[in-house]
């Protein structure tokens, strides 16, 4: 009678995706959860949530993803659907498009930089950044 849509089991158990400092990922990354960065990634992340790279966290390569906090270092594309909060002691070195940005004083910020209000930034079949036209 009441057919109820059942809840991804990452939002059931509400845990985060970690990778801990002293790892090493040379790869792409795509996931549906939250995800929380304390280690390194050589290679591309994308993900329907939120990212964290922790204060010890680096990436070098592109990144897509709804939200982001970054503590730690990145250089590559970024594509935030949301916001990106740039914490006080991160270092990001490339292209930025977001939809709002938050940068705290202190913080190494050395990247273009394309807010997109009216704009949605989605991922393609393949797992690749896509800008398109929001409708």
């Amino acid at each position: 009678m009441f057919d109820k849509k059942p809840k991804p089991y990452t939002d059931l158990l509400g845990k985060t995706n970690r990778i801990v400092e002293g790892t090493t990922i040379k790869g792409d990354i795509i996931s549906e959860a939250d995800f929380r960065l304390d280690g390194e990634l050589i290679g591309n992340f994308n993900s329907k949530g939120k990212l964290v790279i922790g204060p010890l966290g680096i990436i070098t390569g592109d990144i897509v993803c709804k939200n982001a906090d970054i503590e730690g270092k990145f250089k590559g594309k970024i594509q935030v659907l949301e916001i990106l909060n740039v914490k006080q002691k991160a270092v990001i070195i490339g292209e930025v498009t977001v939809g709002k940005l938050s940068v705290e004083p202190g913080a190494d910020f050395s990247a273009t930089c394309k807010m997109q209000s009216n704009s949605k930034i989605t991922l393609a079949n393949d797992g690749q950044p896509k800008t398109g036209e929001g409708k």
